[in-house]
């Protein structure tokens, strides 16, 4: 666990009773949770459970039905991702978003104008470049997006979310798909990142990936919390096993 947890104990963000509902179907259904300064959070659940949801009511994809997002102290719920950007949170998506038609070094760029920190010109290609070498695609600026690989692909989205300066990083099943060696190489960028002082929200399905790196877990289902806690204990618990299992196997 990061120095920071035991030096600011106090709450990054806060999620209160968030709800939101598409016609009948409720996706959330009053989640709260808290995520304390330089913490590794993860936020886990079988496919249906509301993750992504809850991913884009915090980013500002979504405004939430009903519940409060504080942010350092300060109501967020609602706001437009493009607001959120400037008060520190970022994300990858679950379907890789770059802009296939632009440059490494130009889909980076795009992000260094919306961040906390922004910049333009010489410094922003600087800072691009810099921030490429960070994820591993250095030396290849001037490549377009459209012939990297999936995990390249990866990597460049995480590059323009850093390009934001987050205070908070939203990475939605960013270890999915990739083979043995790139998850290594993956659980090792977010630690890095971690120990840097970055404080990260994931969802994800690789529980190696969990083990390794989430100082707590808090699972969803239908909607709902049903545990939350350490990675060995929360994936434990029987609820959390009949959710991903079933009642038969569990």
């Amino acid at each position: 666990m990061s120095a920071a947890l035991g030096t600011d104990p106090s709450p990054l963000l806060r999620v209160e009773g968030l709800r939101r509902a598409f016609g009948g179907l409720v996706a959330v259904d009053g989640l709260s949770f808290s995520i304390r300064p330089g913490e590794i959070l993860g936020l886990l659940g079988p496919n249906g459970s509301g993750k992504t949801t809850a991913l884009n009511l915090i980013s500002g994809v979504l405004a939430p039905d009903a519940g409060r997002v504080v942010l350092e102290g300060r109501e967020v719920a609602g706001l437009p991702a493009h607001r959120l950007s400037r008060l520190g949170i970022a994300r990858t998506f679950q379907l890789v978003r770059v802009l296939p038609g632009l440059s490494l070094e130009e889909n980076v760029v795009a992000g260094l104008a919306f961040g906390r920190d922004p910049a333009w010109g010489t410094e922003a290609r600087a800072r691009a470049a810099a921030l490429l070498e960070r994820v591993g695609l250095g030396g290849r600026a001037a490549q377009p997006a459209s012939v990297l690989t999936y995990g390249d692909q990866k990597r460049l989205e995480l590059a323009r979310a850093l390009a934001l300066s987050p205070r908070l990083l939203l990475l939605d099943e960013w270890l999915a798909g990739l083979n043995p060696t790139e998850l290594r190489g993956g659980i090792d960028l977010i630690a890095s990142l971690r120990d840097e002082g970055c404080t990260v929200l994931m969802v994800e399905h690789v529980m190696d990936a969990i083990r390794a790196l989430a100082d707590r877990c808090v699972v969803m289902n239908a909607g709902r919390s049903i545990a939350e806690g350490p990675p060995a204990e929360v994936l434990a618990e029987r609820a959390v096993i009949q959710a991903y299992l079933g009642e038969d196997d569990a």
